[in-house]
């Protein structure tokens, strides 16, 4: 099976790009929606996270407030690291665990969808790398409208990742998704036709 990651900046779009993927027949493991279970009442992380962070943090029915959580961490560099240092190891974990059992339904292509593989290092672990662009602008304009975020807030959560100039360079694949659907579409189509090939490393960008 085809372990393909699938990255780019915050709000570029790689959850769209993702079920693009799978509409196709690719199986995907979504580490930011294994992030969030983490992070709920009663698993290990939620522990560890309130023991660090305190209970300022919790929402009034005790669940991890992830904007004032965020709040938090992106204006501190040392508080985000502690959070990753918890967080981290336990979603590599329970991706690996999802794309085994990818591999065991008998899937050709497994798409991780995963924000920071680059900045963690994680490249190695991919047969290619799809990285998702945007414009920073629309970056922005979709963090404001869709997480409730000031701008500020927005432009604080680009500048603690990798350029998109950085994470394009690495990449086997780059994707468009600041134009409309049906582009996007399209780009999808020929990635996904190359990497069922089995041509994806040093394959032209498209």
């Amino acid at each position: 099976m085809l372990v393909v990651g699938l990255t780019g900046g915050i709000a570029t779009g790689k959850s769209t790009l993702a079920a693009m993927f799978a509409a196709r027949g690719a199986a995907v493991v979504d580490a930011d929606r294994i992030a969030h279970t983490l992070q709920e009442p009663g698993q290990p992380c939620y522990h560890r996270i309130v023991e660090t962070f305190g209970v300022a943090i919790l929402d009034a029915q005790g669940r991890i407030d992830r904007r004032r959580l965020g709040s938090r961490v992106f204006a501190d560099p040392d508080a985000r690291r502690r959070l990753e240092s918890i967080l981290h190891p336990a979603i590599r974990e329970a991706c690996q665990q999802a794309v085994r059992a990818a591999e065991a339904s008998g899937h050709g292509v497994c798409v991780v969808d995963a924000a920071l593989i680059l900045e963690t290092g994680q490249r190695g672990r991919y047969d290619a790398l799809v990285v998702v662009t945007a414009p920073e602008e629309a970056q922005v304009d979709r963090l404001v409208r869709s997480r409730g975020l000031t701008v500020a807030e927005a432009r604080q959560r680009l500048t603690s990742q990798w350029p998109t100039e950085a994470k394009a360079a690495q990449a086997d694949f780059v994707i468009d998704n600041g134009g409309d659907l049906a582009a996007a579409e399209d780009q999808v189509d020929r990635v996904y036709i190359a990497l069922e090939s089995g041509t994806p490393r040093g394959a032209k960008k498209t």
